[in-house]
């Protein structure tokens, strides 16, 4: 079985709540360590280059779509 956590402290904490016999003898294997994202890329479009296709294209919306958004795709009360 293998469980995984991480280091706080100094001292290795299981990430879900294990019961373990007391003296269980464990192995503690290191991973590697995420990558730090790269630089981004200068040379490809921005989001809004991506997006800018879209901007103003969705018609017959509420006025107040923008501020009840949640209100008209999941039921949510009106803020306003």
């Amino acid at each position: 079985m293998t469980y995984r956590g991480h280091v706080c402290n100094g001292v290795v904490v299981l990430d879900d709540a294990v019961t373990l016999p007391e003296g269980l003898g464990v192995k503690v294997e290191p991973m590697e360590p995420p990558e730090s994202p790269s630089e981004p890329d200068d040379d490809g479009p921005t989001l809004y280059e991506c997006l800018e296709p879209f901007i103003g294209k969705l018609e017959g919306l509420p006025p107040d779509a923008s501020v009840n958004i949640d209100h008209y795709l999941y039921g949510l009360p009106k803020r306003e």
